[in-house]
């Protein structure tokens, strides 16, 4: 995407998130710690935003920069928001165990994958 396209972009989908929160420019600037000429000129597609920039603006606007960005699904890695709560914490204390212990759990997984499902 071309640079005067995506702070078009960037823009329009500030300016849509700020205005389904129901902020004004000044509002959220603020929140974003810049002054409202700049966001309103980064809203306008008049500025690309810096990267520390367009993290504190999405922050600001409770949004992903992925969304900033008009990035697809497809485009983004999964942050793992999609998986249910038990299998977050699953892979939560996952995270914590030695290489040892994922390669157990793993073989363990595989069996139990193996097995047949049971109607309950």
């Amino acid at each position: 995407m071309e640079d005067d396209l995506l702070q078009k972009t960037i823009g329009e989908a500030a300016r849509t998130a700020r205005e389904g929160l129901g902020l004004t420019q000044a509002q959220v600037a603020q929140k974003a710690g810049m002054s409202a000429q700049v966001y309103g000129r980064i809203e306008r597609g008049g500025m690309m935003p810096s990267v520390p920039a367009l993290r504190r603006l999405a922050a600001a606007l409770g949004v992903s920069p992925a969304v900033l960005l008009d990035m697809s699904p497809r485009e983004v890695p999964s942050s793992g928001n999609d998986l249910s709560p038990e299998t977050r914490r699953v892979v939560g204390l996952l995270r914590t165990w030695p290489e040892y212990k994922v390669a157990i759990g793993r073989e363990l997984l595989l069996v139990l994958d193996a097995a047949p499902m049971r109607e309950e």
